[in-house]
């Protein structure tokens, strides 16, 4: 039911359309905060206790301003609630939920009333503005925005993007690049976060997607799509390697990303302050992508570990410092751009690697199986590796061994499974002794022989797993028990209850 008050203050209009072209925001958004006032004022006059409502017609600029009473089942506030038997007397129709609207003569501002209203206004079209500001912004993260540096301060360089303002902090930069203020900046925009003092938005020059972006801008296939960038590896300032791949065979995605006299390369690195930028064929096969990636170095073998993304590579022995490059620099990058951990070494260190790597499969064969060496030799040329392999691969594998019969095979593994139910035994003993956590126990990915090595590196809590890096885990539990992309997830998951502690706090 509606029947208010209204005053005509067609005025308004003009001045809600001139604020809303002066800050780039929405006519509603204007109107919306002078109801906002105008109903703050009508509180002021009538008692803070009502709940008071202001509209502003759309088209005329008339001001309605009325009282807005709920009908309810039972009522809580006298002053903004009214019971349903109460209503039906006099308003038959109103449902619950509905509301009874009393309407109220306009108000006729006064000095501090006004000055309360101005202030109300300017806070709401400042917050409608930031609001804009955010949606605007949040829209480009992980593109390149334009901007002129403002101020520094401490390093880190404040934007001025035209609309806002972002910061460029230090350790988003490319080290040893400076910037005064007035210079022109190019960078991705890397986060936007909303906050009380507007939106704080976040750019890089250092992350690896912006060397992605700067070929779409400078390469017309890429940003057509035709070729694709696949993975990008960044040292920045340094060096830097793009994986690219072309669905279409007759475009060359390399030869497009470097082009003629390398003048588009060229282009990306005077903006990278003279990083170097390898560009490599992207390969679905990984042997394929590691060697592309490693080039120039000629790769003369290569034995993966598709279980633990573990390449080994072998390259010729004057060709190996150039493979690993200045302090690894070179086989990191590989390792990055193609998601594999790579060793590199030479013809002479990959033969006693072998040696070394046969001897010791040799002795465990031998001892667990209690075989001799022809046996254990016969196993390693058939490419087990563990006891494990032995106790539970299918009987038919062992059997398709020269010389194997059922007997001998059968045998194999009932030894197999009984060094490894002895072994197993022997880790639960020394176990109990070590006082390891039961929220460690039930971390789900860790074998008793794995808890043992923890805990002999006193590592016996859950918060003491968590607190380790893939690498210190990897090293603790050795190479051949763990790669990094589990050794990640394992700690990720140790570190669970941490979040799960904020979101209770909060």
């Amino acid at each position: 039911m509606e029947n208010t008050t209204s005053l005509s203050r067609p005025e308004l209009l003009q001045v809600a359309d001139m604020v809303a072209r002066e800050k780039g925001i929405e006519r509603d958004d204007v109107l919306s905060a002078m109801e906002f006032a105008i109903a703050r004022a009508g509180r002021s006059k009538y008692g803070p206790e009502y709940d008071i409502r202001a509209q502003i017609d759309r088209k005329t600029g008339e001001i309605r301003l009325a009282r807005y009473v709920e009908v309810v089942n039972e009522v809580e506030n006298e002053m903004t609630q009214i019971s349903a038997t109460e209503a039906a007397k006099k308003y038959p129709d109103l449902k619950v939920g509905e509301f009874v609207i009393d309407p109220l003569p306009p108000i006729d501002f006064g000095r501090i009333a006004a000055q309360t209203a101005k202030q109300v206004i300017t806070q709401k079209v400042r917050d409608a503005e930031r609001m804009h500001q955010y949606n605007e912004f949040k829209d480009k993260i992980g593109e390149i925005v334009h901007g002129t540096v403002k101020r520094v301060e401490l390093g880190n360089v404040i934007v001025d993007l035209g609309r806002a303002e972002a910061i460029l902090r230090r350790d988003e930069l490319i080290p040893n690049e400076t910037f005064r203020v007035g210079d022109r900046v190019r960078a991705l925009l890397l986060d936007v976060r909303s906050e009380n003092r507007g939106p704080q938005i976040f750019l890089t020059r250092s992350h690896p997607q912006f060397l992605a972006k700067l070929f779409a801008a400078e390469v017309p296939e890429v940003y057509d799509g035709i070729i694709e960038i696949k993975s990008v590896a960044r040292d920045p300032g340094s060096r830097a390697k793009v994986a690219v791949y072309s669905k279409d065979s007759s475009v060359d995605p390399r030869g497009a990303c470097i082009g003629m006299r390398g003048v588009r390369v060229q282009a990306i690195v005077t903006e990278l302050q003279g990083e170097k930028i390898d560009v490599v064929h992207w390969s679905s096969d990984p042997a394929t992508f590691i060697v592309n990636a490693l080039a120039p170095s000629e790769v003369l073998k290569i034995v993966l570990d598709e279980e633990s993304k573990n390449a080994e590579v072998v390259v010729p022995d004057e060709q190996l410092s150039q493979a690993i490059g200045r302090r690894g620099q070179n086989v990191r990058l590989t390792s990055q751009l193609t998601n594999w951990h790579i060793d590199v070494l030479n013809e002479a260190q990959e033969a006693e690697h072998r040696q070394a790597e046969e001897k010791g499969r040799l002795e465990l064969f031998t001892t667990a199986l209690d075989v001799d060496d022809m046996i254990a030799h016969l196993l390693i040329q058939e490419g087990f590796t563990k006891i494990e392999e032995v106790a539970y691969v299918d009987l038919e594998e062992l059997l398709s061994i020269d010389g194997f019969d059922e007997g001998l095979a059968t045998e194999l593994q009932n030894r197999a499974k009984t060094y490894l139910e002895e072994k197993n035994s022997a880790f639960e003993k020394k176990l109990a002794s070590m006082e390891i956590a039961e929220d460690l126990k039930a971390l789900s990915g860790l074998t008793l022989e794995m808890l043992v090595k923890l805990g002999e590196h006193d590592i016996k809590t859950l918060d003491d797993f968590a607190d380790l890096s893939s690498d210190e885990l990897i090293e603790i539990l050795g190479k051949e028990a763990i790669d990094e992309e589990t050794a990640n997830a394992l700690i990720m998951k140790a570190r669970e209850h941490w979040f799960d502690g904020d979101k209770t706090q909060k």
